[in-house]
This record gives C-alpha cells, structure tokens and sequence, in this order.
C-alpha cells in the first residue's frame, strides 16, 4: 500500500510545543530561561532553535515509502511474534515450546508497547492515513487505556519535561528525583518502591494516569476522576480476560505453563519499559528545572530545556527497535511526532549541532545509565540530597 502524505498529522495528539502550531521564536533578551543559558547569547539560543526547527521540516518533508515499509515490516515483525508464541504456548506442556513460546511473546510485548503503541499514539504515522495504524483508532496492549495516556505523557510530560511542579512524570507522584522537590519520610522506601514498580510498571502507570493527586488539589473533577477510574477497570478486565483466562483455556493440557507464559511475556514487557524509560530520563546528565527558570520560555529554550532533561543509550540496531527508538530519548523529546525510525539517522547531526553550539548531550551505554538511574534514587531518598 502507498500512504499518502499530508504536511503534518491529521490528528493532533501532542498539543505541545512542537508542531508548527507552535508561536515562532521569541527573542526576549530579558526572560529568565534566556539567561539561564550562560554560554550562549541570546541571538546563539534563537540561531538554535532555528537550526532544529530546519531540520524537523526537512524530516517532515522527506517521509515516504521506506518509511511506510519500515513500518509495516514491524507490524508484521510483531504480529508473527504474537502469533508464533501463543500457538507455542498451546503445547507448552512440553518444556521447549514453553521456553520458545514465551520468548516469543515477550518479544512480542516489548515491539507492541515500544516500537508501535507509544510511537503511534504520539501521532508519528498518521500521516499515512492508515486506520489501523493511526493515534485516534490505535488501542494497545496493555492495562493502559490509550487516551489516558495521550493525556498524561503526550500534553503533560511532554510539554513541560522535567520542570517540578508541572511534570508529573518527575517522579511519578511518588519518586523524589530532584532537590527542589520537597523531602517526605517514605522517600526513604523509594528504591523498593522502583523495585516494586518495574515488574507491575502497567498498572502502576495506569493508576498514575487517574491523577487522583490533581482530584486532591482541585484541578480534576472527582467526576471525571470516576470516568477515567470506569475506562481504567474495562481496559484491565479485557487484558486480564485475554491473557490470563481466553488464551490459557484454549490450551487445553497446557492451560497452567500457558497461564505462566503470559504472566512471564507481561513482566518482562514491563520490567524491559520500566528500564529504557527510567534510564532516558533519570541518570547523571538529565536536569531538573523550577518553574521559574522556564518563565518566558521560547521555543528555542524549550528545545534547550528537552535536551538537557534527557538522556540517550547506546546500542545496537536491533537494540534500538526494541527499545521503540527511546534509546535515543533526546531526539524523541526535541521531535515526538517524527517517525521513529528516523532518530538513528538524525541523531549524529542533533550531536554534531550540541558540539558547535558548546551543549551537553548526555548518552551512554544502557549499564551505565541503569546504574546511573539508580544512584539518583538512592541519593534523593536521603534528606538534605543535592
């Protein structure tokens, strides 16, 4: 099939500054985040932006057909996985078929929930007008209601990445991830928090996603709290129906390793999330900001703030499908809704623009970020931690 190409996404589902919605650049000397950027004046800052925002048009202006093969050939990647496990799992009785079938499914898991659900419901293949590739019709595979999400990580996290008070993915509610948010004794328990957190980062992220803190604070209706609360509980009895009863019954003699298979597929799926998100966002390298920090903030410095809150990891080819291309967190945060499949190849030249503009880019291997991460938690359960 040849997609037909429009300018930009037919569904908006970022509402972030980063479509050509977006106000052209200000050149504010005088704003807060301008002289934030001690290193560069403020003529360099818009020159920056300027260069960014070129190279997203030019992205944008070259999708096309290998971009719709490459898309295409992962559907058809992950469908095969699926189907290839769950028929290995109805013969799970034997111990092989087990252990292939449940690799296969977790790998399965993983494509669906990296490469294709968060790159589609950031809108980054609506350009195809393809329904069943599309952010407005796409559902996937997880206890995460789809439009939740597009709410939580696409508007909010997105939009203000990193800045206290305003991401509430900083965090998550319940992490302290920076020295300008306020210590809590139970921060104490953080790190088995994120030990608890990984293997169950579906359900915890779908109870994240009712923001019942904002229904607390005021800024969310208890209604609307109880609408999101009946979409949440319809989204995890079908996923429970489907992996934990449907399946394992049409297994027959193999009904119980297939019921471990899936549960097996689910936790990797969650713990592998887990993992690439934690580390694309919270090792050494990736700042934090106050709200006043942002205050006037241009385009050009919100791309600044989206590269120095994120961090990239290295990899191989295959390494970076799994990982839905978030190993290179960078280029996603300055450019969510360009196809994935294109950050590898832009990532050298957003590198190459930090090194003459004398700008971090933080990024290493997936070891080092993992370890990283977790000096972070560990460091900001302690008071007094800076």
């Amino acid at each position: 099939m040849t997609a037909q190409i429009l300018d930009e996404p037919t569904t908006v589902i970022d509402e972030t500054a980063l479509t050509s919605d977006q106000p052209a650049l200000a050149t504010d000397q005088s704003a807060p985040a301008v002289r934030e950027h001690a290193t560069l004046s403020p003529e360099q800052v818009t020159e920056f932006g300027r260069e960014l925002d070129a190279l997203r048009a030019e992205v944008m202006a070259s999708r096309g057909e290998r971009d719709v093969q490459y898309i295409h050939k992962i559907v058809a990647v992950q469908r095969g996985l699926e189907v290839g496990g769950r028929a290995a799992l109805m013969i799970s009785i034997l111990p092989p078929a087990w252990l292939a079938g449940t690799a296969a499914l977790s790998a399965a898991k993983i494509l669906e929930n990296m490469e294709l659900g968060h790159n589609i419901l950031h809108g980054q293949w609506d350009w195809m007008r393809d329904p069943e590739i599309h952010s407005s019709t796409w559902e996937w595979d997880s206890v995460i209601p789809a439009e939740g999400w597009k709410h939580t990580h696409n508007l909010v996290h997105h939009t203000w990445t990193n800045v206290v008070g305003k991401d509430r993915d900083l965090g998550y509610t319940i992490f302290r991830m920076s020295a300008d948010q306020p210590w809590k004794p139970r921060h104490l328990l953080q790190p088995l928090y994120n030990f608890g957190l990984a293997p169950l980062f579906e359900w915890g992220i779908a109870l994240y996603d009712l923001e019942l803190d904002e229904v607390q604070r005021g800024n969310k209706s208890p209604k609307k709290a109880l609408r999101d609360a009946g979409g949440m509980l319809k989204k995890w009895g079908q996923q429970a129906a489907k992996d934990y009863l449907l399946f394992p019954l049409l297994s027959g003699p193999s009904a119980l390793p297939a019921l471990l298979g899936n549960v097996t597929a689910n936790l990797a799926r969650n713990i592998w999330t887990h993992t690439i998100i934690f580390c694309g966002h919270f090792p050494d390298g990736a700042e934090d900001f106050t709200e006043e920090q942002i205050e006037g903030e241009t385009r050009a410095e919100w791309y600044l703030r989206q590269l120095r809150g994120s961090a990239n990891l290295e990899g191989s080819t295959l390494f970076h499908i799994m990982s839905g291309n978030l190993s290179h967190q960078i280029e996603h945060h300055l450019f969510p809704d360009l196809p994935s499949n294109r950050y590898a190849e832009i990532a050298p030249r957003v590198r190459a623009l930090c090194e003459r503009y004398g700008l971090p880019y933080t990024t290493g291997p997936l070891s080092k970020q993992y370890l990283s991460t977790w000096a972070r938690i560990l460091r900001f359960s302690l008071p007094g931690a800076a």
